[in-house]
């Protein structure tokens, strides 16, 4: 019988926990060899071992997807490894502890923006090539609902995602006749180990967050997510191109 991700590669920031974890566990049940791609060598190793645990084949990767070399290994190694890419999963990112614009540090803005803005722009880049060489592939990345509104995280991170849903917009259009296809993930909540990305998180922003908790409900689990990007990656949405899913359980209807 044949499944939704059969023969296909596909590559996953950010595969070590959370979210990442649960896609790449759903995509190897679903036939896809999986490049499990963290920065922390023991996440990489635990959601390897859980896939090969039940006869998935894949491949971890320790890398720091703020350097161009480390993103040059991963696309390089993963074609010359498995021959294509099929599936470009950009999911790392971290938060900014609801820091203001006055409270956030060009450093701490640089970071945001490196991992969750400049990683998808240069791991998409190379990847790219050989998608369109072997006739198409598809690109996911997780965005945020902060992407959407200006009071659910702290301004670099909301930046970086209102960028990032840009950037999906931008592949969609450019590369759509060329047999790729863009979407991201516009997620309110989720159930995972993110955190506020400060162990001192930002009083003001956490305040201006508060307005609208109360209609947030309860956060999604990481195994829920998963099942939205399957979606997403498969023939299942042959026909969605440049979309911007948003995955919150209602919390921007209010």
């Amino acid at each position: 019988m044949s499944k939704l991700l059969d023969h296909k590669v596909a590559i996953i920031t950010g595969a070590g926990s959370g979210i990442g974890e649960e896609m790449a566990k759903l995509f190897s049940a679903e036939g896809a060899t999986i490049v499990v791609v963290d920065v922390v060598a023991e996440r990489v190793e635990k959601t390897v071992s859980a896939i090969r645990a039940k006869h998935g084949t894949v491949y971890g990767m320790v890398l720091d997807m703020t350097q161009k070399d480390d993103i040059r290994k991963l696309v390089e190694d993963s074609v010359k490894i498995f021959d294509h890419i099929d599936i470009l999963c950009n999911n790392a990112g971290i938060m900014d502890g609801f820091y203001s614009l006055e409270e956030t540090e060009e450093e701490w803005w640089d970071k945001v923006m490196n991992i969750n803005l400049k990683a998808p722009y240069l791991t998409t880049k190379m990847a790219l090539p050989h998608m369109m060489h072997n006739g198409g592939g598809i690109i996911l990345n997780t965005a945020s609902i902060a992407g959407l509104h200006g009071g659910r995280a702290g301004l670099a991170y909301t930046v970086s995602k209102h960028g990032l849903i840009g950037f999906t917009k931008h592949v969609a259009a450019y590369y759509g006749e060329k047999g790729i296809r863009c979407n991201a993930m516009a997620l309110g909540a989720v159930n995972t180990q993110i955190g506020y990305g400060s162990s001192k998180p930002s009083q003001v922003g956490l305040k201006i967050m508060e307005k609208t908790a109360l209609s947030m409900g309860r956060p999604a689990e990481p195994h829920e997510i998963a099942r939205t990007a399957l979606f997403l990656v498969s023939k299942e949405s042959s026909y969605v191109n440049g979309a911007v899913l948003v995955t919150d359980n209602g919390w921007t209807v209010y």
